[in-house]
């Protein structure tokens, strides 16, 4: 909600009994939202919230309580700049230092506060550049890719999803590993798996299957929109055209020990999509007893503004979808939070995950069940087991850098890698890219997202005041002194002459 970005304010935190037109500092451990209201209800000039090293080390209360916070802070639109740092010793030391200056305002004394103002050090918080200004012509790119089943033309497609995109109060910090890198590392992970099946023919499956990873997830889906909009509306050939099985968006499946499959129509019995929700609540139960896997259906609401979940976007068209996360609903916090690190991820657990899903599926598209195969048959073991490690790597190559829809464009070091190493596993891989409506944008981005702060340490007006009057005082006493040395002085030799003549 912020649109200002210029600063040119005095430091104080938030102990100071006045803040107007002052740049408030709070760190992240003493954050509150009364505190944030505070600021902002005194007209601050500024406010500058520093983040710890490691989110890691932040107790979780601290954490759970900002990311309650957050989604009000997104909500909330002002002019007043908010600013977020990660604090390092000279940082920590500014903000000392201006702690105890605004805390000592607060003093008994008239005279010690007086003293303590005119010999206390300050800062001066400047940025330069200029205010935001809106983004026009955005794009939002989005990497395809596909495997293509062997026994015929007409052949049905499951279609796999996951967004990329990152989310946050602050989008150079939003570096989303949960929501949605872990939904990534699992489609990754998938499709390494999948391209070695159907790389023999007798392991090949009767299946198309369709990779995406979409762009704007975070912005009412957009590329997801758009990319179906230019497969169904505008083309004559595509995969979405033809019959599609079901569609399975990842989302957000990074920890715990539970497994919630959204749909927004319950499967109907004796299509592909049941038996998927049949052979999940199988391998679960069978191989995995403590994961609690459960069904949540929520109808789409169209007179939101946003919705839910991608498979929302698949089921607006028509098209069988569901999306399967660890989380039971949709409004978490976790999704759109610039605490969403990678220190939350359970890697165990996400590997875990993979594998449930990819059992699943596997026994889906093979008919394994209908072939006889017991439930506790695991797939993928030996040479073909998931590769934590790899997903590990993955995780942290995603979790290192900030992936906000604002950030990221089609000549991106991130995407560029993502479009290369979906390359190695799958065919015909390609980008599909969304571009703004310049009359009627449906989302406006601004920049001067990256601001880089100066502090200078300053004396306050009233020292330069106290420095006059003692300066002119020292003049003063100065200038008395050399009139009386030089009466003195004129004195003396008056008796010296007198002395000499007699």
């Amino acid at each position: 909600g912020t649109r200002s970005a210029v600063l040119n304010t005095e430091a104080r935190t938030v102990e100071a009994d006045v803040l107007s037109r002052r740049c408030v500092m709070m760190r992240l451990v003493d954050f509150s939202y009364e505190q944030y209201q505070k600021a902002l209800r005194q007209s601050a000039g500024a406010v500058v919230i520093i983040l710890p090293r490691s989110i890691s080390s932040v107790p979780q209360d601290v954490v759970r309580q900002f990311m309650e916070i957050e989604p009000e802070m997104l909500a909330m639109e002002t002019i007043v700049p908010v600013y977020f740092a990660v604090e390092d010793e000279e940082l920590l030391s500014i903000y000392e230092q201006t702690r105890a200056a605004s805390a000592s305002q607060g003093s008994a004394s008239a005279a010690e506060v007086l003293l303590h103002t005119a010999t206390a050090n300050g800062f001066q918080m400047v940025t330069s550049g200029a205010q935001s200004k809106a983004i026009n012509d955005w794009l939002i790119p989005s990497v395809e890719g596909r495997l293509t089943g062997l026994g015929g033309e007409d052949l049905p497609t499951v279609v796999i999803v996951a967004h990329y995109d990152s989310f946050g109060v602050a989008p150079w910090l939003s570096h989303g590993a949960d929501s949605n890198g872990s939904g990534i590392s699992v489609l990754l992970e998938l499709a390494r798996l999948f391209s070695r099946l159907y790389t023999y023919r007798r392991t090949h499956a009767g299946y198309n299957l369709l990779f995406f990873a979409s762009g704007g997830g975070k912005f009412n889906y957009q590329g997801t929109k758009r990319w179906l909009e230019d497969n169904l509306d505008h083309t004559d050939s595509s995969l979405l055209q033809d019959n599609v099985a079901f569609v399975l968006c990842l989302d957000t499946l990074g920890r715990g020990n539970s497994l919630h499959l959204h749909v927004s129509k319950p499967p109907k019995e004796g299509t592909l999509q049941h038996a998927f929700l049949r052979e999940l609540e199988m391998v679960i139960a069978s191989q995995f007893p403590e994961v609690k896997f459960s069904m949540v259906h929520k109808k789409i609401n169209l007179a939101e503004d946003m919705l839910a979940w991608e498979h929302e976007r698949f089921a607006i068209r028509r098209l069988p979808a569901f999306t399967i996360s660890h989380l039971e609903s949709h409004r978490d916090s976790l999704r759109n939070s610039i605490m969403d690190r990678r220190a939350r991820i359970d890697t165990k657990a996400l590997t875990r995950n993979t594998q449930i899903i990819a059992e699943a599926l596997t026994r889906v598209i093979y008919n394994l069940t209908e072939k006889g195969a017991p439930a506790d048959m695991q797939i993928f073991t030996d040479q073909m087991q998931i590769q934590q490690e790899q997903l590990e790597s993955v995780m942290d190559w995603l979790s290192s850098q900030p992936r906000a829809a604002q950030l990221i464009d089609k000549d991106s070091t991130f995407l560029n890698t993502l479009e290369y190493y979906m390359g190695r596993y799958l065919k015909d891989v390609k980008q599909h890219h969304v571009k703004a409506d310049k009359r009627d944008p449906e989302f406006v981005f601004y920049d001067q997202l990256k601001q880089v702060m100066n502090a200078y340490r300053v004396k306050p007006a009233i020292f330069d005041l106290l420095l006059a009057v003692c300066i002119a005082a020292y003049l003063g006493v100065a200038y008395v002194a050399v009139q009386h040395f030089g009466l003195l002085y004129k004195m003396i030799q008056r008796l010296s002459l007198k002395t000499k003549q007699q």
